[in-house]
């Protein structure tokens, strides 16, 4: 194998951190495989503001505070800004006192936009990915405003959405009267894609980008729990109860348990939150990314794709955001139909590769603040 055959995946990451897009950071920045090439961040789990300062903080936390950050939009392109105290608490990021100050301020002097499509565009043709965690604004920008992009990636990564009618087993709430609850923020949409529907049409709805797109619903980022054995796994090293947590680990373990809580008063999931957002950085590592998983067939990720089915996916854009249902309605709802060359939606995952995979990652960031600090 050759060392461009080698070479790492170089991929651009759009969050909103927020608990679970700390541990997409974590995967795409300490995964031998990937290459994070910046960060952009958006409005959702909280401000723009927040956001900016939130990504800044954990890339310090995990040794990689040279990794460029962007700040993004700071709402949706019709509407005003959605965000979600209730479960990331007021800076989007609560539950601990260990995040560090950043070293390293975030990038303003150039376009966010225009940051990602030079980077994405720099890379070799079909190399690169695009994985958005949080609101799909900025992403959206960046393929009306460079459509270039969308043929020269291989691939766009999206925690969105939720298809719900039996397409898993996971439960979103259970909470009664809320068993055939479909979305997390309103009965129908999932969060992300509700904070700004028309970007996430606009994205669905581009034929260029729909047969390279994977989303991972909640009917699969519901199966992904942080359970108590799991927050023990990243709390102590090796598993072993007697290892003295490392800073990272104890602030790693302590956003898993504020976010244990706040999941368990909005939906009455006691055995542990559901960790989104790594799942869409896992994605390149996985079976869904057929080149990878051929050169690499040890070491990747499986999916549950039932043998490569796609779908259509379109947003419903009516409606106003609030809390009165009747003025909602169907709002963000991502309504999925077969087609042949449309977006995967896988329906399960090797959940013990997954965890393996963000526990290497946690080792890894380990031994760079350890190398760090002795420096």
């Amino acid at each position: 194998m050759s060392a461009a055959t080698d070479a790492p995946i170089p991929l651009w990451l759009d969050c909103d951190p927020g608990h679970d897009d700390a541990f997409a950071i974590l995967l795409a920045t300490h995964h031998p495989s990937l290459n994070l090439l910046g960060i952009t961040t958006i409005h959702g789990n909280a401000s723009l503001e927040n956001t900016t300062v939130n990504a800044t903080r954990v890339l310090e936390a995990i040794g990689r505070p040279d990794i460029p950050v962007y700040p993004g939009t700071s709402k949706p392109f019709c509407r005003p800004a959605v965000h979600a105290p209730n479960i990331h608490g007021d800076s989007g990021i609560d539950g601990t006192e260990l995040l560090p100050k950043a070293s390293r301020a975030p990038i303003t002097d150039k376009n966010p936009i225009l940051a990602m499509r030079d980077a994405l565009m720099a890379q070799p043709k079909g190399t690169s990915w695009v994985v958005a965690t949080g609101t799909l604004t900025n992403v959206a920008l960046l393929f009306a405003t460079f459509p270039e992009v969308a043929p020269h990636i291989k691939g766009l990564s999206i925690m969105g959405g939720g298809v719900g009618d039996g397409f898993s087993e996971a439960p979103i709430s259970r909470l009664d009267g809320h068993e055939s609850r479909i979305g997390n923020v309103t009965p129908l949409a999932e969060f992300n894609i509700y904070c700004d529907p028309e970007s996430s049409q606009s994205i669905f709805s581009n034929p260029t980008l729909a047969s390279k797109t994977i989303l991972m619903t909640l009917d699969l980022t519901h199966q992904v729990l942080a359970s108590r054995t799991i927050q023990t796994r990243i709390l102590h090293a090796d598993n072993d109860p007697s290892a003295p947590p490392t800073v990272l680990r104890q602030m790693l373990y302590e956003l898993l348990l504020f976010f244990a809580s706040t999941y368990e008063t909005e939906f009455g999931l006691t055995t542990g939150p559901p960790l989104h957002d790594p799942l869409a950085v896992a994605a390149i590592l996985s079976t869904l990314n057929h080149e990878f998983a051929s050169k690499h067939p040890n070491g990747v990720l499986k999916f549950d794709d039932r043998d490569g089915e796609r779908f259509a996916v379109t947003v419903i854009t009516d409606g106003l955001h609030g809390t009165d249902i009747a003025l909602v309605g169907q709002l963000g709802r991502s309504v999925v139909a077969s087609h042949p060359s449309g977006v995967t939606i896988p329906r399960g995952v090797d959940l013990e590769t997954f965890w393996g995979m963000i526990l290497d990652c946690i080792r890894r960031a380990d031994e760079l603040n350890t190398a760090r600090s002795a420096a």
